[in-house]
């Protein structure tokens, strides 16, 4: 091979060697699963968080959550979620994002510890009380109806998995009914006061269209250790009308 030839040919392998890694690189890249795309705050809050009501009597949900239960957990805890949201989120680039803007953007770093907590305990419990009602109970119906029986085999199934989840949360937290990006509708359970909207925490998102609090503070007074006797009598309370509302809403 002539000199020429032969310093040309390496002149181009050495530029296909330098280059190889960084189109691998790319293709690594753009094989990765994409991180979540969270939509840009609105901004628009100018007031303080607020205890919301509870829409009916906190004995309306007896036999099923007691009064003195729910006097407590709306009253006491979820009040407590409110106070220390709204100092918490003082000073920071969370000051006057609207709450489902907060949820969805709070991380696992310790510095968000606190407003992950209490942002969650507001949305989680606003959630909670509005999927209850004196009137609940029975089985859900239209749209709702059918997609639980093409998911889950039957409204039975889809208790006894919801079930699984609720009791299966070691130690505080909740589970969930949600729809997923894929518009189909999945169970899993957080920790603590995380939900499904926490995109930057979560292993699987989505929108909650059904959840339980299974912290002790949710049935102790009157179920002791007996998670499953509330877990039970939960069903007896679910609004299934607002929950396919919301469920619909997602859809659209």
């Amino acid at each position: 091979m002539e000199k020429r030839t032969f310093l040309k040919t390496g002149f181009f392998l050495g530029i296909a060697a330098a280059v190889s890694p960084l189109i691998e690189a790319c293709k690594t890249k753009a094989e990765s699963p994409a991180m979540p795309v969270i939509p840009p705050p609105k901004l628009r809050r100018t007031t303080p968080f607020t205890l919301p009501a509870l829409g009916y009597e906190p004995s309306a949900l007896e036999p099923n959550i007691d009064k003195q239960t729910m006097e407590i957990h709306h009253g006491k805890h979820h009040a407590a979620y409110v106070n220390n949201l709204n100092d918490a989120v003082k000073n920071t680039v969370f000051a006057e994002y609207e709450l489902e803007d907060i949820v969805a953007r709070v991380s696992t770093a310790d510095a968000d510890k606190k407003i992950r907590n209490n942002a969650g305990g507001h949305w989680n419990h606003t959630f909670f009380w509005q999927i209850m009602s004196p009137k609940g109970g029975g089985m859900p119906q239209g749209a709702l109806a059918t997609a639980i029986n093409d998911t889950f085999g039957s409204f039975d199934k889809f208790k006894e998995q919801f079930s699984d989840a609720s009791k299966s949360v070691f130690g505080s937290g909740w589970a969930w009914l949600s729809v997923g990006k894929d518009k189909k509708l999945f169970i899993s359970s957080t920790p603590n006061q995380d939900n499904p909207l926490m995109m930057q925490i979560v292993k699987q998102t989505g929108t909650p269209i059904l959840g339980i609090d299974v912290w002790e503070h949710a049935y102790y007074l009157k179920n002791q250790n007996r998670r499953a006797d509330y877990i039970a009598s939960f069903y007896n309370v679910i609004n299934w009308v607002e929950v396919a509302a919301r469920y619909e809403k997602v859809m659209s």
